[in-house]
């Protein structure tokens, strides 16, 4: 290098602001330690070629996988795909038998064959999945989703030495960032489809899970299953007993909200039987993610303990936090203890945490996850205090491993930012080493933190989009903010930005937005989403139909498209049904504020529209009328696409969006019927709602990824003897419906907080519920006498739970042609189908 270069170097380095060198020069080592700890290359190329043995069996002899030293790819992460040829000189063998084998085929084409192969270059194994995906997805129009939502389009793959070349030069793409980030702290609990909630998974479904995730290039994955079983050993070796951890510990569905400090004993105990497989799991899946070169993030301590803890250690600072939405304060449930940080317990605690887990897993990682001030605001909003927390909590995970770096969800900057102003955010960030910390910036798909706060003080993040609460089935996205978002906060001044990530906290629902959303981890600029949407609908439904791309086109524009910055949390009348008088004329009561105040498990996680009602309002924000036409697009492009999966369950799923919010008007309508004192036109409208439950019920049936017997048997499989089965099967059935407790005149605070649009559900929990308050309020009108809500709130809470207590079975198999039920279901409530373009 010249003289004039090095010069060059210099002053481009000593112009760049101090603190920002700072702050990402420790993310390099940290890098480069993190590298040190992956498995070996021969270990990544096999993991590597067992992905591609799972996707493409017939293939596998098409692809060579090689890992390379980040020095060919300019020191950062990447992968290279270019055409090779293999020789074949030394085995003359394989010619002849070959040429046997295919005698109607010229030897030269055979050997031309033979010779022609698929070179995928990656720094780990992730980069080497990633490049095999993006081969397949963009030189063959294949499709990759998740087995919920369609599974996989590999028809469309040419067979084994018909594989389209790549340019002679070869393919390289680079991460324009070091980190895709993966799940939410809650992730592992919530669900929007019949398995997607880590809760009730075996291996083989986290098999599949794990090979989505390296072939969408995620590579820092949060860990969490089996910590129970840790803290179990961790806990019993400071003398609590197995007795009081089984008040401590959630039931198997509630545990992400237990380990929050929300709740305790709700659902439980946790068997051992439970403990010792959960452990077992985290091992083989820790492994594997290994095997393939991510650096898996584990948990580590915030304070949260057992009562017993008190009485053992009383000069402890252990203080007991308030109620978190039970009916009334039940202690039985609610008020969790948390020990103050500052305590030298605290240390020890999570000091002893952090050795376990190195015991269990071995070396795995230098990243944890801790969420202490998460909805958890300190007692005191003194900068100095605030730091002094802060740097108590890294001291735990420090003394555990002394390259420990803090993983922290920033989600509590927007949920209680009144709190968290600049001095005290910069307190919090600034409380560790620099470089020890970093920052999810969890909702920045619709409110970026890093945009108000100077790039975090400074502090590293990683752009997030969460997209999901409750794990609701809801049609949903932003895909303008996905699309140029990441590349907006990378390419700002004086970014910290060192990755994306997705946060959901359901997984398993709009492929779309997650699809688009992992190719950002490898996208220098912004996507076009018009022509990308183009190129999805081919690859997802393995041609190009014309209805199909109008249809996306209309999508994006609409359902795909929300830009009023609330949260969708699904509330559709039909799923979350309101729990209100309407002779009040106020529908604002203390069981049903979700219409118009968007309540999330946690004190402060509420979002609020922006205008409310004298009616309740279900989220609405776009023109209806626009996603009907889409709908019609949809059906006639299944002349062409019926016997697609994917095409199927987009086609029930966008049903059924139009369904629920045709439903939302009628409710609507049945309201103003009520309050006119309008009896028919009340009973048409309360007749057509009932009815409507029970079309999009036979609808979701159609589909084997809409059924609630799949997620009540998964549940159940897991059991090892009668107890366990029932009790699993009522922490499946509680979390989807009441989800919390409940008293003889009020509903659980979260009820319908987990909703789902399951078959079964449909027709067995949500059609009752309308049917019995449409009961009494149409009792009311023709008696002309107040309507009795307690007395319905009395009825329906018996009937919920006998049916959370129950044991009927519901279909695992899918029954029903879903194009036919879908233009039957279309013409029903649109007008007539036609078949004309």
């Amino acid at each position: 290098m010249s003289s004039l270069s090095i010069l060059c170097l210099i002053l481009f380095f000593t112009l760049l602001p101090h603190t920002i060198l700072s702050k990402l020069e420790p993310v390099e080592a940290l890098l480069n330690r993190l590298d040190s700890k992956l498995s070996s290359s021969s270990v990544q190329e096999s993991a590597a070629k067992a992905v591609l043995q799972r996707l493409l069996p017939t293939h596998v002899h098409s692809f060579d996988f090689k890992i390379v030293s980040k020095d060919v790819c300019g020191g950062q992460s990447c992968f290279l795909i270019d055409n090779n040829r293999r020789s074949i000189q030394n085995d003359p063998k394989i010619m002849y038998i070959l040429v046997g084998l295919c005698a109607n085929v010229s030897s030269s084409i055979i050997s031309h064959l033979l010779h022609l192969y698929f070179r995928i270059r990656g720094t780990t194994g992730v980069e080497i999945t990633s490049g095999l995906h993006w081969y397949i997805k963009y030189w063959c129009g294949a499709h990759v989703s998740w087995d919920k939502t369609g599974g996989i389009q590999i028809a469309s793959v040419p067979s084994p030495g018909s594989l389209p070349l790549v340019k002679d030069k070869g393919v390289r793409i680079q991460r324009p960032v070091p980190w895709n980030y993966y799940q939410n702290v809650v992730t592992s609990s919530c669900s929007t489809l019949p398995l997607d909630s880590y809760v009730w998974w075996d291996w083989e479904k986290w098999e599949k899970e794990i090979d989505w995730m390296a072939l969408q290039g995620i590579n820092l994955p949060l860990a969490f299953t089996g910590q129970e079983s840790i803290w179990q050993k961790v806990f019993m070796n400071f003398n609590i007993s197995k007795e009081d951890l089984n008040d401590f510990f959630g039931g198997p569905a509630f545990l992400a909200w237990a380990r929050m400090g929300n709740l305790h004993g709700w659902g439980g105990p946790l068997s051992q039987n439970w403990l010792n497989q959960q452990l077992l799991l985290q091992k083989q899946i820790l492994s594997r993610m290994l095997e393939l070169g991510m650096t898996p993030v584990l948990p580590s301590f915030s304070g949260n303990v057992p009562a017993a803890l008190k009485k053992i250690f009383p000069s402890a600072k252990i203080t007991r936090l308030g109620d978190w939405n039970t009916v009334d304060g039940n202690p039985k449930w609610c008020c969790t203890y948390l020990l103050d940080p500052t305590d030298p317990l605290f240390i020890e605690i999570g000091e002893a945490f952090i050795r376990l887990q190195v015991a269990e897993y071995g070396d795995v990682t230098d990243i944890y996850n801790c969420d202490t001030f998460n909805e958890n605001s300190p007692p005191t909003n003194d900068p100095k205090f605030i730091s002094s927390l802060g740097a108590a909590v890294y001291k735990a995970m420090a003394k555990g491993d002394k390259d420990a770096v803090w993983l922290m969800q920033g989600w509590l900057f927007y949920s209680d930012s009144v709190f968290w102003k600049p001095p005290q955010m910069k307190a919090l960030l600034h409380s560790v080493p620099v470089g020890k910390m970093i920052v999810l910036d969890l909702f920045a798909d619709v409110k970026p933190i890093w945009k108000t706060s100077s790039q975090f003080y400074g502090t590293p993040y990683v752009w997030c989009m969460l997209h999901n609460f409750g794990g609701n089935i809801e049609m949903y996205g932003i895909l303008d903010a996905i699309s140029s978002g990441p590349v907006d906060a990378r390419v700002s001044e004086n970014s910290t930005m060192v990755g994306v990530g997705m946060c959901m906290e359901g997984i398993e629902q709009n492929p779309v937005v997650y699809e688009l959303m992992s190719e950002m981890a490898f996208r220098n600029k912004k996507v076009q989403v018009l022509e990308w949407l183009k190129t999805y609908a081919h690859r997802r439904y393995g041609k190009a139909v014309h209805q199909a791309e109008a249809a996306w086109e209309i999508l994006y524009r609409t359902v795909y498209n929300c830009t009023d910055g609330i949260a969708d949390h699904n509330i559709d009348f039909i799923v979350k049904f309101p729990d209100w008088n309407p002779s009040s004329g106020s529908h604002i009561s203390k069981q049903n504020q979700m219409p118009v105040t968007l309540t999330l498990p946690g004190p402060r996680r509420y979002l609020s529209p922006k205008k409310s009602s004298q009616l309740p309002q279900a989220h609405l924000w776009y023109s209806t009328q626009e996603v009907v036409n889409a709908l019609q697009l949809f059906i006639d492009a299944g002349n062409d696409l019926a016997g697609s999966s994917t095409y199927r369950y987009d086609l029930v799923d966008l049903t059924r969006q139009v369904l629920s919010k045709l439903a939302n008007k009628v409710y609507s309508d049945a309201m103003v019927a009520y309050r006119k004192k309008d009896g028919k036109a009340f009973s048409l409208c309360t007749q057509k709602f009932l009815q409507l439950i029970k079309d999009t019920d036979v609808l979701l049936a159609s589909n084997d990824n809409f059924l609630l017997g799949t997620w009540l048997e998964s549940a159940k499989k897991l059991a090892l003897n009668p107890s366990e089965t029932k009790q699993y099967e009522w922490n499946a059935r509680t979390q989807v419906t009441m989800w919390y407790d409940t008293n003889k005149t009020m509903q659980s605070q979260l009820h319908d907080y987990a909703n789902k649009f399951w078959s079964g559900l449909l027709e067995d929990y949500y059609l009752p519920r309308a049917a019995t308050y449409f009961g009494y309020l149409l009792k009311s009108l023709r008696d002309n006498e107040e309507f009795k809500l307690e007395e319905w709130r009395k009825e329906w809470i018996s009937f919920s739970t006998n049916w959370q207590a129950g044991t009927n079975l519901y279909p695992v198999k899918a029954k029903g042609d879903s194009l036919a039920i879908s233009r039957s279901l279309y013409d029903k409530y649109f007008g007539q189908y036609s078949n004309e373009p």
